[in-house]
């Protein structure tokens, strides 16, 4: 009995020390936390690392970083083609010179394009090996005027075909696309006769777009009369306009073509010469032919 009794305080004395509040712990009992709260925390920092890893790898491979600069040179090397040879037929940078237009030029324009015979000085300013802009500079060309008349000659157009009664979308896209692959089948040809009879002159695909449009001025104010005045204001306007684009394109072009002396106004014997000289001529005749075919049928 003596035994017992002895026994039974050690007991409960090792109970109370080892469960009591004051009773410290070396190391923190993770026993009882749930298991998915340190997994999602070590998949957590994980994968910033795993990513970071992963993208200083792609950085650090010299065979990728190669291939990029590889690419990129060739991409670079492929838009400096593209933009020498599209400059060399279609100077895309310099479409900023030939719509740098006003009010006054664009008038004094027109009337030169209606009214040539009077113009004496047709040679184009120059300023430090460079044309001044159009708008300081009567005799220089531009494709506002052209852009203009093009568009201002579609819209005539539809009011001429809407006045018989014969107006339809299709009908004007037609009368449209036809215009517009004319000019182009005009311009090309100068460029091939200009490449066949080897003139060497500073005339550019868009100065010949240029020279090529001012015909539209004659053909709206052809039109205009047509619808005013029946077909004898037609015929009598168109007439006129002709004759003027005529003298407006020979006086123009002769300064681009022909030799200085020829430009001059002396006479000049040669082959080549006399080829330039033709050559000036059938663009300057080919004007009113345009002129009358684009129109004819529009006045009845």
């Amino acid at each position: 009995m003596d035994y017992t009794a002895a026994q039974k305080p050690k007991m409960r004395l090792r109970n109370s020390s080892a469960d009591g509040p004051d009773a410290s712990q070396l190391f923190e009992d993770t026993s009882g936390a749930e298991p998915g709260s340190q997994t999602g925390y070590r998949n957590q920092q994980a994968a910033p690392q795993a990513g970071n890893f992963a993208g200083q790898a792609l950085l650090s491979d010299p065979m990728s970083n190669l291939a990029m600069a590889y690419g990129s040179s060739l991409a670079s090397q492929g838009r400096e083609m593209v933009d020498k040879n599209l400059d060399r037929f279609i100077p895309i940078s310099k479409l900023k010179y030939y719509f740098a237009v006003d009010t006054v030029y664009v008038g004094k324009k027109l009337g030169l394009l209606v009214f040539p015979y009077m113009h004496e000085n047709w040679e184009v300013s120059y300023q430090q090996d460079t044309p001044v802009a159009p708008r300081f500079d009567v005799n220089a060309p531009d494709l506002y005027i052209p852009a203009m008349g093009f568009i201002t000659y579609i819209l005539v157009a539809g009011l001429a075909l809407g006045t018989q009664n014969r107006f339809t979308p299709e009908l004007l896209g037609v009368q449209a696309s036809s215009a517009f692959v004319w000019l182009v089948m005009e311009v090309l040809a100068v460029l091939l006769s200009l490449y066949l009879v080897t003139v060497n002159t500073d005339l550019t695909t868009i100065d010949l777009l240029a020279f090529s449009g001012y015909k539209y001025v004659g053909m709206i104010v052809g039109l205009v009369a047509g619808l005013l005045f029946g077909r004898p204001g037609y015929y009598l306007s168109l007439l006129w306009c002709c004759a003027a684009i005529f003298v407006f394109m020979i006086r123009t072009l002769r300064l681009k073509l022909l030799s200085e002396a020829a430009a001059e106004g002396r006479l000049v014997r040669g082959a080549r010469n006399q080829l330039r000289m033709y050559l000036t001529m059938s663009i300057a005749a080919a004007q009113p032919i345009f002129m009358y075919w684009l129109t004819y049928h529009l006045i009845r």
